[in-house]
């Protein structure tokens, strides 16, 4: 019997699929976040879960035993926002750097920016650097 593969895993869908889900100003945005998260860690991009674009992997495993894999650092681009995947808890690591970022909002582990207008590129990259180096 064929194991099921889990849903956070790495496909083979080609990126520009994933690219084109954003549309007008938000898909020329969708190719800044590819180059930046490229140019930070020195990873190819590949599509994970079929909707977002991961750069690098790591695995991971908790105390209760749940384990997997998941990208060192990715986005998915989309119709209404951005949503970028960083470290947990990287909103209370790291406030002095959403204070200065721009037009936002927080999960615990997605940053969503509705668009990159009035975002600061330099808090940005800082912030994508420190949340791969504590990855």
């Amino acid at each position: 019997m064929a194991t099921k593969q889990p849903a956070m895993s790495p496909s083979d869908l080609p990126v520009e699929d994933v690219l084109d889900r954003a549309t007008g100003p938000r898909r020329a945005e969708a190719d800044e976040l590819l180059a930046l998260l490229g140019e930070i860690t020195g990873e190819t991009p590949v599509v994970w879960a079929g909707r977002i674009i991961g750069f690098g992997e790591y695995e991971y495993r908790y105390d209760s035993g749940h384990s997997g894999r998941a990208p060192l650092l990715a986005f998915a681009p989309g119709a209404t926002k951005h949503t970028l995947y960083l470290v947990p808890a990287f909103a209370e690591r790291w406030p002095e750097l959403l204070a200065q970022l721009g037009p936002h909002r927080a999960s615990k582990r997605c940053l969503y920016l509705t668009r990159l207008t009035g975002i600061d590129r330099a808090v940005l990259r800082t912030l994508l650097e420190r949340s791969l180096d504590a990855t």
